[in-house]
């Protein structure tokens, strides 16, 4: 029996007079690689927010679950968000940024193993070597690596990722296939992707945000009238 770890209830976000999100529920099950997809203006990122606690709806809920299946206010998410929600002028170095995904105890201090867990991320973003750089001088793809080091590096139970391949290299796009893939092993995975041909082949849901939420049982379809036969 799946276990919730994250479950939306009736969600209703309007802008401006035009419903985005119109009383959706979705439940994240622990263990899931969760794909979503739609048209641009669909909801995707909206969404995501309401997830994330990030924007709160004009109704209903959202409910985080623990390990024993109880509700708690607490759960550890990595949160890989879009490129143009980062202000990029901000005086923040790559090291930082990445330091900033830790989570300090009651004494303002980093876990003891953290420099280690500094050093294998930033290595495996391939930024070691840009600890001091201010973001501002990063190219596309060295942020979009930036961010995901930051939404890593406590190793989350739950990752959130909006448009991970974004700006970044094709060299740079197979190794996070090859990250995705391990992480989807241990923790759950949410992504929201417009390029989703490899990545869907790793997936066990596919959900398309197209005028509500819809789960659709083809990896290939991308609005919901391409799977009116097919989502549930």
């Amino acid at each position: 029996m799946s276990q919730p770890v994250i479950a939306l209830h009736d969600i209703k976000v309007t802008y401006t007079d035009r419903p985005v999100l119109p009383g959706v529920s979705l439940c994240v099950n622990r263990g899931d690689f969760m794909t979503i997809t739609g048209p641009n203006g669909g909801g995707k990122t909206t969404l995501l927010k309401v997830m994330l606690k990030l924007l709160k709806p004009d109704s209903g809920t959202v409910t985080y679950y623990d390990t024993t299946g109880h509700p708690t206010n607490r759960l550890a998410i990595g949160y890989l968000p879009q490129k143009s929600m980062i202000d990029t002028h901000f005086p923040i170095t790559v090291g930082e940024v990445v330091r900033s995904g830790m989570i300090r105890n009651l004494w303002g201090r980093y876990p003891k193993d953290a420099t280690k867990r500094y050093d294998e991320v930033t290595q495996l973003m391939g930024i070691a070597k840009l600890a001091d750089r201010p973001i501002g001088a990063l190219s596309g793809g060295q942020l979009q690596r930036t961010l995901l080091g930051r939404a890593l590096i406590t190793d989350p139970t739950v990752l959130v990722l909006d448009e991970p391949l974004s700006y970044v290299d094709k060299r740079f796009e197979h190794q996070i296939y090859s990250i995705m893939a391990d992480l989807a092993k241990r923790i759950t995975i949410v992504l929201v992707s417009h390029e989703l041909s490899v990545i869907s082949g790793m997936a066990n849901r596919h959900i398309i945000v197209d005028d509500g939420v819809h789960e659709c049982h083809s990896t290939h379809h991308y609005r919901r009238d391409d799977c009116e036969e097919d989502y549930t």
